[in-house]
């Protein structure tokens, strides 16, 4: 049984070093430990530099900071790092879209390309409109250019 609440204190050393390296002054809230997932809040006066274009920098913040704590503790931990609540808005955010589309879609009976967007967001679409009756997403195009088209069924 590993000590989760060390692992955490560990993580937020580790995380709190790398935002003083980068000379951010960043304020964390540790989130509880669920299946090997650990969901990190960080506040910050100037989120937009470490969210960067569409959160892809943020993205590559989690990744880095998951490799160092990797390294660190000898495991596999996913760190969930979100700023200034971008994740969650975001989140909101698509499914709404993906809810209001899916209407057109339906009232319409003519597909409809969304933007391209990273595979977590896409996921996010079709994960909210899976339940729907009346329409079915689909996948197309190549990375980065990938997106979701709305299809009627």
């Amino acid at each position: 049984m590993r000590n989760y609440k060390k692992d955490i204190k560990i993580i937020k050393k580790i995380i709190e070093e790398f935002f003083e390296k980068m000379t951010f002054e960043a304020e964390l809230k540790m989130g509880q430990m669920e299946e090997d997932s650990l969901p990190v809040d960080l506040k910050t006066e100037d989120p937009q530099i470490l969210i960067g274009e569409q959160g892809r920098t943020l993205v590559e913040l989690q990744k880095i900071l998951g490799k160092i704590i990797r390294k660190k503790l000898g495991e596999q931990i996913f760190l969930d790092l979100d700023i200034n609540q971008y994740k969650k808005k975001k989140i909101e955010y698509l499914k709404e879209m993906a809810q209001s589309m899916a209407d057109q879609v339906a009232l319409q009976k003519e597909e409809k390309a969304l933007f391209s967007m990273p595979s977590f967001e896409r996921r996010i679409i079709h994960l909210t409109l899976s339940e729907r009756e009346d329409v079915k997403t689909e996948s197309i195009g190549e990375e980065p250019e990938r997106r979701v088209v709305i299809k009627p069924k």
